[in-house]
């Protein structure tokens, strides 16, 4: 095992910060949803996008090309991520100007930060996401202090001790102890009456009850102090968003330089080094550059614009996955045969309008999904939740197999029976009102008969009942399911 070296900090001179939460919203409720953005000045993205302002999302840093969206996804994936109007299926993105600067409080220390604009992208099955872009006001600044202020504001809940005493405060006076209220509370107060929330959960998190690690994920674009050379050790707390401990000395999750650099070799694209770094992992999707701002334009704007949809497509992809997993480990297989069909039919329409293992025609695109896929673990969570789905259907199908040989078999008796005594048998007191006193003077056949003829009767209601109540079940049920398609 090779020791860890001391662990130092380079100099962050400026940064461009994303967190990106995911949230459940009902699908049918798209367009009452879309117009309450439109009333809190948001404005709906397209290619063309008449009369937007995208460029000002960044403040002038950067200039995006929305020839260049245009080109960089395969046909298949573009026409998804860049649907024409909110009534057409794919991502429909939100976006709004803010420009009001704020300060973070934590273990201590006082951050300010620029919170330059906001995201609302509502995606296909109801899920949705809102990407917050903030810069920190604080020039110069040790990595350190800026992924303690990535790792406080990415918590939405403050649940953890080395989380809580975080305060958001704001020009006007209002504070806020939780990120979740400044955003939804200050922010985005006009998507949260469509916020869905689990009854069976409480919070925040019962929105999206397989949300995993309780935390915003943050994507970032850190500029290093000209000449600085990054180690693998802190690219290694970049991916780790590793802070500060809770003495207020640089912290980083790993003592085993060996173990560092495997991580590394896993998620980490070199491609322009040394002068830029890309590291994505299952907390943080980051670069690092120690080139100034005016000679890294067309990185950055790849970073803000095509690389952004990159992420976004594979990040819900891992959210899909999570949710059909979340879905059928809650599934009682022996009574929810409808249920199970309803995930077969999701994960399939799934796979074949939007989980795509190609989405850019360009080399570096490519790579770049090939990270993420890594991150996040798709191909495997995919397998998994394929063999699984197969598997509980496959038990299923045995057990409705059984159950309608052992109705057969019934059937197949009364109907036997039945058809000897209507041919050789015939009670004369059934053509007309039968009394007990009658049917008491039956013999043996006679009670045969009648318990045969009645017992075949209301199998027969039984079965009628119960296949139309099925056919309604199954129309309420997929009126009022929150699987939206």
């Amino acid at each position: 095992m090779t020791e860890l070296p001391i662990t130092k900090d380079f100099i962050v001179k400026d940064g461009y910060l994303s967190f990106i939460l995911p949230f459940a919203y009902r699908k049918k409720q798209i367009r009452k949803a879309a117009d309450a953005l439109n009333d809190d000045g948001f404005h709906f993205f397209t290619l063309d996008d008449p009369g937007g302002r995208i460029d000002e999302l960044y403040e002038g840093a950067i200039e995006i090309s929305q020839e260049e969206l245009d080109q960089y996804f395969l046909p298949y994936v573009e026409q998804k991520i860049f649907p024409p109007s909110v009534e057409d299926y794919g991502f429909h993105r939100f976006y709004k100007v803010v420009g009001e600067d704020f300060s973070l409080k934590a273990d201590g220390e006082t951050y300010p930060f620029r919170f330059m604009s906001l995201d609302v992208i509502l995606g296909p099955f109801g899920i949705a996401f809102l990407t917050s872009r903030v810069r920190l006001q604080d020039k110069d600044l040790p990595l350190s202090s800026v992924l303690n202020f990535m790792q406080h504001f990415r918590a939405t809940e403050n649940k953890l001790k080395e989380e809580k005493g975080s305060v958001i405060f704001c020009d006007d006076g209002v504070e806020f102890s939780s990120i979740h209220e400044f955003l939804f509370g200050r922010l985005a107060s006009a998507v949260k009456p469509f916020v869905i929330h689990d009854d069976r959960l409480t919070g925040y998190f019962g929105s999206l009850p397989y949300f995993e690690d309780e935390r915003m994920y943050v994507t970032s674009f850190l500029f290093a102090e000209s000449g600085t050379e990054i180690s693998d050790e802190q690219l290694f707390r970049i991916g780790r968003v590793d802070g500060l401990s809770p003495e207020r000395e640089s912290f980083i999750s790993a003592s085993n330089m060996d173990y560092i650099r495997d991580y590394l070799d896993q998620y980490l694209h070199d491609r322009w080094a040394p002068d830029l770094y890309t590291i994505a992992t299952d907390f943080a999707y980051s670069n690092v550059t120690t080139k100034n701002l005016e000679d890294m334009q067309r990185p950055l704007a790849h970073f803000m614009g095509t690389h952004y949809y990159n992420f976004m497509l594979h990040y819900f992809y891992r959210i899909m996955l999570l949710r059909v997993s979340f879905e059928y480990s809650r599934l009682k297989w022996d009574k929810d045969e409808e249920y199970l069909k309803r995930l077969i039919e999701l994960i399939t329409i799934f796979s074949s309008w939007y989980h795509f293992k190609l989405v850019s025609v360009r080399q570096e695109g490519r790579e770049l999904g090939q990270l993420f896929r890594r991150a996040f673990s798709l191909d495997e969570l995919y397998e998994e939740v394929r063999t699984t789905l197969e598997e509980l259907y496959r038990t299923q199908e045995n057990s409705a197999t059984n159950r309608m040989n052992l109705l057969l078999f019934f059937l197949t008796v009364f109907t036997v029976i039945s058809g000897i005594y209507g041919m050789n048998l015939v009670i004369d007191d059934w053509k007309n009102d039968t009394s007990w006193k009658e049917i008491s003077s039956y013999g043996v056949f006679g009670w045969i008969a009648l318990v045969t003829a009645l017992l075949g009767i209301g199998m027969s209601i039984y079965l009628f009942i119960t296949y139309l109540g099925r056919i309604v079940w199954r129309k309420l049920r997929r009126k009022f399911d929150d699987m939206d398609f």
